[in-house]
């Protein structure tokens, strides 16, 4: 295999506190990377760069880990502009919400889905994302949910079996029924595409005995569980998740001080999701309050039509400094390693030896401007597996 030296990088992020200044960023100045295949095989000062077949000059640039995206919903039809429109405007809107957007999608062709899934991929990597995971939840048939994931699994390991993301309406009088079928035959159906079995364990979607019938049923095919948690009231999500040791806790907007000690102690990340907040005018989730305790927090878009339409991680980031009590670095850390610690991957989400080669250069001298310059396109060039994608 070829070896290429990007060089003269003004400053390179690792999130490898054992490297460069020692912080959790593993800040490296005027430095360079040394990628062999899909792979870092090195990492350092420039003018101690080992020899290689190719040399990049990434002319004074700063160079951050491929962001990972721990949290999106692109297996869905149409939009919901009009449900937008009115919140923002003040207006009442009584059409369906999530539902509007499962007719939509069991409507539409596989193919629809797929090119679907493509568009908001290609949109994402300019921005710098190179990871994510994708759930169902808008299909909540067997048939549509098990299509749902084959389509997710064509483009990214990170899948998710969602089922459980509303009763829907031919459910309404029957939600028990509904939930033996999420455990029963779509679980059937759906399990050989997952990774993950996830919940929307809330008022109004699923209680706590429902969710753990469902996360548990999910572990017994197989499935690691993670958990749409604590998002629009106070709940019994964020425990269930720690105690099933789920990968994440999604939202965690309304959280008790028990909530936050058993995120603090326990290996359940934290998974804020600042779009959703953005675009429903909700609280902001306190991601000062759960970093002080010493939880792990990740950054996700929580792309989706109805609650966060935006394919964005540095737009996620800006609102996490600015509304979140985040610092520019642990923010950028959060959309980094956070979400791979949320998929449990140690392969990515850092630029050290031995991990994936998904590296984005900036077109500013220093990470802090994914936060200093919110909304400019600040991304010049994408490297995924090593190959360059942008």
């Amino acid at each position: 295999m070829t070896t290429t030296a990007i060089t003269n990088i003004a400053s390179l992020v690792t999130n490898d506190p054992s490297l460069g200044d020692g912080s959790p960023l593993g800040l490296i100045l005027d430095a360079a990377v040394v990628i062999e295949g899909d792979r870092v095989v090195w990492t350092g000062e420039s003018r101690k760069a080992p020899a290689t077949d190719n040399a990049v000059d990434a002319g004074g640039r700063a160079v951050i880990p491929g962001f990972v995206d721990s949290h999106s919903h692109l297996l869905f039809a149409g939009d919901r502009t009009e449900e937008f429109n009115a919140r923002m405007s003040g207006r009442p809107y009584t059409a369906g919400g999530i539902r509007t957007t499962v007719a939509a999608t069991r409507a539409a062709t596989d193919d629809a889905l797929d090119a679907n899934v493509v568009r908001y991929l290609a949109e994402a990597l300019r921005q710098g994302t190179t990871t994510f995971e994708t759930k169902s939840g808008y299909g909540l048939t067997v048939e549509d949910e098990a299509r749902a994931l084959r389509i997710a699994a064509r483009h990214t390991d990170e899948v998710t079996y969602l089922g459980a993301h509303v009763v829907p309406p031919d459910y309404a009088d029957d939600p028990a029924g509904y939930v033996d079928l999420v455990t029963g035959p779509m679980l059937d159906a759906c399990a050989p595409y997952a990774r993950w079995v996830d919940v929307f364990c809330e008022k109004g979607a699923f209680d706590g005995d429902q969710a753990r019938a469902i996360l548990t049923a999910g572990m017994a095919k197989g499935l690691h569980p993670r958990v749409h948690a604590n998002q629009l009231t106070y709940g019994p999500g964020v425990q269930l998740a720690v105690e099933l040791d789920a990968a994440s806790a999604d939202h965690c907007t309304h959280l008790t001080d028990a909530d936050v000690d058993a995120l603090a102690q326990g290996n359940t990340v934290a998974t804020l999701l600042p779009g959703a907040e953005f675009s429903t005018r909700a609280d902001w989730p306190d991601a000062r309050r759960l970093l002080d305790a010493g939880a792990t927090v990740a950054l996700s878009t929580d792309c989706n039509p109805g609650s966060s339409f935006t394919s964005s991680m540095p737009f996620c980031i800006a609102l996490a400094v600015r509304d979140m009590g985040m610092t520019p670095d642990e923010a950028l850390w959060s959309a980094t390693a956070g979400g791979a610690a949320a998929l449990r991957r140690t392969d990515i989400g850092r630029i050290a030896p031995g991990a994936r080669a998904d590296l984005v250069l900036l077109d500013a001298p220093s990470h802090v401007h994914l936060a200093y310059r919110p909304g400019v396109p600040l991304v010049q060039a994408v490297r995924q597996r090593g190959e360059r994608a942008l």
